[in-house]
Order: structure tokens, then sequence, then C-alpha cells
């Protein structure tokens, strides 16, 4: 996505009501490795919007149902009440829970994670984006990214991911969908 269409869509969020009381909530999914991240810090660049990292939320490699509720009960929820919101972060050097961290308030928060377009946590949303690439590609850009630390846990994580957006029918209820491995998606 080059930074003409990064502009528009950023634009296009700045239109859309709130719907987690006066925070506009923007959901950023998909499979592991397919930018979701990448896309989240360019997304706020151009937008203002505060980011928060589904990863941070995950009680280890089987965590993935009990992130994705977190979101709702630990962020959504607090929120829309007007309330502040918190996460419990995950030490995954450690493998144990390393307390909570406030969420700062925002009038934009993009929320990007596998997990984070749940159907819970879409009744929140303004908008629900999706993000795709080939597994060969997504393969790579995770073991780029996190290495020794997920070689391991890949088809173990994978499989959750598969069961999850099965059930929760991610991808055909997003807004936007994008596939991160076409030419056109090349950081501008």
């Amino acid at each position: 996505m080059d930074e003409r269409e990064l502009t528009a869509l950023a634009r296009r969020i700045g239109t859309l009501p709130p719907r987690a009381g006066t925070t506009t909530v923007v959901l950023i999914d998909g499979p592991s490795g397919s930018g979701k991240s990448t896309f989240a810090v360019r997304l706020a660049a151009a937008s203002g919007a505060s980011v928060l990292a589904v990863e941070d939320m995950y009680p280890g490699w089987d965590g993935l149902e009990v992130a994705a509720e977190r979101v709702v009960t630990d962020v959504l929820e607090p929120l829309a009440r007007g309330e502040a919101a918190s996460i419990r972060r995950w030490d995954w050097e450690r493998s144990m829970e390393a307390g909570r961290d406030p969420v700062p308030a925002a009038e934009l928060l993009i929320i990007e994670g596998v997990g984070s377009g749940s159907r819970a946590a879409a009744a929140y949303a303004s908008l629900l984006i999706w993000l795709e690439a080939d597994a060969a590609e997504r393969y790579a850009r995770a073991m780029r990214r996190d290495g020794e630390l997920f070689v391991d846990h890949w088809d173990r994580w994978a499989a959750q991911e598969r069961a999850f957006f099965a059930r929760e029918d991610t991808r055909e209820r997003a807004d936007l969908r994008y596939r991160t491995d076409e030419p056109m998606w090349a950081e501008g």
C-alpha cells in the first residue's frame, strides 16, 4: 500500500463514528506473518492513532482464545463504559504474566493481532481490516521477526489460528481485505 492509499484510508477512518464510548476502534487481524504490526504502525502514523498489540496479551503459546476474550473484557468493554482500560501483559521470555499496563486514552485506537477481530470485539469496532499473504511468505516473515522463539511453536499456533478464524468467520466479516504479498503492498 503506497502512501497515497494509506493517507486516504487514514482520512476515511477519521470520519468513522466511535463505537467504544468516545473511542473509534480499528481492528487489524489476520494470520501470523501477514503484516499486521507493520501496517498498524504505518496506519497509526498516518492517522494519529494509538496502537495496542494483542501479542502482548497472549498468555503463552496456547493463549489465542484467552487474549481475544481479554481484548473485549479488559479493553473494549471498559472503554465503552467510559472507564480506564488496561491489559495483562505477558512476558514471553519468562513465560508468565508481567502485571497490568494501562491503555492510554485515545480518540482513535488500533488493536492489531491474531484474534483481535473476534465477533465480540467487532461489536465495538468501527472498522475491521483483514491482512493475508501466502503461507510460505508469512512463515519467512515470522521467522525473520521472531526466529528461534517462534519456530518450535509455529504449527501449534497456526492450528489455533485456523480454528479461531473458521469459528469467528473473521476474513469474511472484514470491512477491508488486503494481500500483503502483492507488489502494491510494498512499504512506501
